[in-house]
């Protein structure tokens, strides 16, 4: 009898890809793997998380350019739509890029059918929370994480599954560790168990799951650093046709937004119009007023002695400086009219 080949313990996807052809066997034991045209599938609608680029990227496409694509992407069957695609990525989105770069047509792909949006969307941000480390994340890649572990339509038992298959398919000799699942449906986490597992406080959850709530351009933003992370919070408050003001304002003018400018801005949620936030985001809404009165000064010792005596009173004084000068701008008037 022939020993079996042992295959290597993985932890990630990226280390797969660098096995031999000689274990491409061993992946056709998975159910339910399919050839899919590239052509026929489409990214992932609003893709959450950063694909590769660069070095990075160059190293997957070199990767698959000597061993081929051992690991199948995930995709979900979808009706066709005005490109032809009826296939939508789930998991998956770099392999096929690498692969479109190597002019590869075709894809080994497990495909989901039946899946809803929700369940879609775990596919998708689990793969990634696979596959890299959280305190890597870019904040908006932190709070759709968050965002999902927090929401209501969250299962632990589905999540459960979905890991399970996934580092089944990165490693086709992978043993479960966790044999109970809780039961699909199961309360959704709430935000304090969701702080310890990703090693963070409730404050910092909090700001993070705020930040899930605008829109693409200011998440972008504040991923760039851009706009602060407490700056984007007050933001997220506001509507999203407000978001679309407030990141117009600052396209077209440059502004700058700051704790003092995104408080106000919040504080019109709901009301907030063009003309009120260049107001506020140009400084003019909290720009202190000039004061039209001239400030106090003294009269030097050397230019009152010319034409006053130590007998005269303060007062006697002031009334004299006072006609004088009355008399001055009513000539300077008279002049000029």
């Amino acid at each position: 009898m022939t020993a079996k080949r042992p295959v290597p313990k993985l932890s990630s996807i990226d280390e797969l890809l660098l096995l031999s052809e000689k274990d491409q066997p061993l992946l056709e034991q998975a159910n339910g793997i399919q050839t899919i045209p590239i052509n026929k599938i489409r990214m992932y609608k609003d893709h959450p998380f950063r694909l590769y680029e660069g070095e990075r990227l160059a190293d997957m496409v070199s990767s698959i350019e000597s061993n081929g694509i051992l690991v199948p992407v995930i995709v979900r069957k979808n009706e066709v739509d005005e490109n032809g695609c009826d296939h939508e990525m789930l998991a998956g989105h770099n392999r096929m890029n690498a692969a479109q770069l190597l002019g590869i047509e075709k894809l080994p792909a497990v495909v989901k059918e039946n899946l809803t949006d929700e369940e879609a969307l775990m596919y998708v941000v689990e793969t990634n929370v696979l596959q890299r480390s959280f305190t890597d994340m870019l904040p908006s890649e932190k709070a759709k994480v968050l965002n999902l572990r927090h929401s209501e339509m969250f299962s632990q038992g589905k999540r459960n599954d979905i890991i399970e298959e996934l580092k089944s398919l990165e490693n086709p000799q992978y043993i479960s560790e966790n044999t109970t699942s809780a039961p699909v449906g199961q309360k959704s986490t709430s935000r304090d168990k969701v702080a310890q597992e990703y090693g963070l406080s409730k404050n910092s959850v909090s700001r993070l799951l705020r930040i899930d709530k605008l829109i693409p351009e200011l998440k972008q933003r504040t991923d760039f650093e851009e706009l602060p992370l407490r700056c984007a919070v007050h933001l997220s408050y506001l509507s999203e046709d407000e978001q679309n003001l407030v990141e117009q304002a600052v396209a077209e003018n440059g502004f700058k937004v700051d704790m003092k400018k995104s408080e106000l801005l919040q504080g019109y949620s709901g009301k907030l119009t063009v003309d009120q936030a260049i107001k506020i985001l140009s400084g003019e809404a909290t720009r202190k007023p000039r004061n039209k009165t001239p400030g106090p000064f003294k009269l030097k010792y050397k230019v009152y002695t010319k034409y006053f005596s130590s007998a005269q009173k303060t007062a006697e004084v002031e009334v004299i400086i006072d006609k004088a000068l009355e008399m001055y701008f009513t000539n300077q008037q008279r002049k000029s009219n």
